[in-house]
């Protein structure tokens, strides 16, 4: 039968409850420890005086300060009876190592006066254990010290916890911020080059509507095409990112596309008035790990987007090269300077976007003007070596 909520409590207070009750019983074991044996056995009374000790170490991590008093209380009564004092070093060690604790895991507004008391207490139960004054400004350096060091090392971790703490936030931070750029670099991927298209195909019906009627009907269905396609891009992108599609239903898994898709994405290209030659060159059954494939893709895609905006050419070419531990994609056309790079320099983040895709996978694209006019891309991606001979990677 599971426990009720009334049940935890009730199992949380009893630890509590016998932790408070070893720590309390602790003085008076302590001082029954130092009288105990025949002829006052020093082995028999440094063993109880452990025990007595221990009692106290339950409490010590649930609540340091408590346990910081009463061991104090116990050490100064202890002292009292004028004992060996040796008898007293483990009482001390254990309330120097209660202060590093409180030093570990409280503020120094809380730690100044316990350490402060600690030291006080110690002094006044080294009055009754010491004789001489030399002896006694040893005792009192030597607790000083001690105390001392007990608080530095407790900063020390409670610093380092800090530090790792900041640094695990850190982490997630620029996960967050490397999630959130893939995320964007993938949405204006699926978005730009169908939006392109569909302006296009939008003008184009526009101004033939009224003469020609079939074209702005393929124009139309080109655009019904494109907008189904994006559409299904934008949700199975945003599926895979809530986990689940907006039904309920589990997100698709439908593979991203790749080089295999290219021929669709030649066409619809196309359609935006934009003729693609696509060379496949090198192995063609050389097998591509999924994100070089969608990389290439997207470099691809983003190439010819820009071509159809801004190039004001009927044709661009495309070359597919995959090499033994290499695939090489270009896309060069003849129109405008910076046609295939953006509208303007520094305009966009296409560009960027197709950098940081090569850089990501630890190759390098180049783009820029051609010599004899129009604008060439360039990117090189590396293969892992051993890859098996086949198709598209899945």
């Amino acid at each position: 039968m599971p426990a009720t909520t009334t049940d935890r409590p009730a199992r949380g207070r009893t630890p509590a409850a016998l932790a408070w009750g070893a720590a309390v019983a602790h003085p008076f074991l302590l001082l029954t420890a130092l009288r105990t044996g025949p002829y006052r056995s020093t082995g028999l009374r440094l063993f109880l005086t452990a025990v007595a000790v221990g009692l106290t170490l339950p409490l010590a991590r649930r609540n340091p300060i408590a346990a910081l008093g009463l061991l104090l209380t116990g050490l100064f009564t202890a002292a009292t009876t004028r004992p060996d004092a040796v008898l007293l070093y483990l009482p001390v060690l254990a309330a120097d190592a209660v202060v590093g604790r409180i030093a570990a895991t409280r503020p120094l507004r809380i730690l100044l006066p316990a350490a402060l008391g600690a030291l006080v207490v110690q002094i006044a139960a080294a009055t009754y254990t010491t004789s001489g004054q030399d002896v006694f400004v040893s005792t009192v350096v030597a607790l000083a010290l001690a105390l001392l060091t007990a608080g530095l090392l407790g900063r020390s971790v409670r610093d380092r916890r800090s530090h790792t703490a900041e640094l695990r936030a850190a982490t997630a931070a620029e996960a967050v911020a490397a999630e959130r750029l893939r995320i964007a670099r993938e949405l204006h991927d699926v978005v730009a080059h169908s939006i392109g298209v569909i302006a296009i195909q939008a003008g184009v019906g526009r101004r033939v509507i009224d003469t020609q009627p079939a074209e702005a009907r393929n124009a139309l269905a080109t655009i019904e095409t494109t907008s189904r396609e994006t559409l299904a891009g934008l949700r199975r992108t945003l599926g895979a990112l809530r986990g689940a599609a907006a039904d309920g239903r589990p997100a698709p898994r439908d593979p991203a596309p790749g080089l295999a898709d290219l021929d669709r994405l030649a066409a619809s290209t196309a359609a935006a008035g934009v003729r693609v030659e696509l060379r496949h060159l090198g192995n063609p059954d050389a097998a591509l790990p999924p994100e070089v494939d969608l990389a290439a893709y997207r470099i691809v895609q983003e190439s010819l987007t820009n071509v159809v905006r801004h190039a004001a050419v009927p044709t661009c070419r495309v070359t597919v090269e995959r090499r033994t531990d290499t695939l090489l994609v270009e896309i060069a056309d003849e129109g405008r300077a910076g046609g295939a790079a953006g509208a303007a320099p520094g305009g966009g983040y296409g560009l960027v976007g197709m950098r940081e895709r090569a850089a990501l996978l630890g190759g390098s694209l180049t783009a820029g003007p051609r010599p004899g006019g129009g604008f060439h891309v360039s990117a090189l991606l590396p293969l892992p070596a051993g890859l098996p001979e086949g198709t598209r990677t899945p």
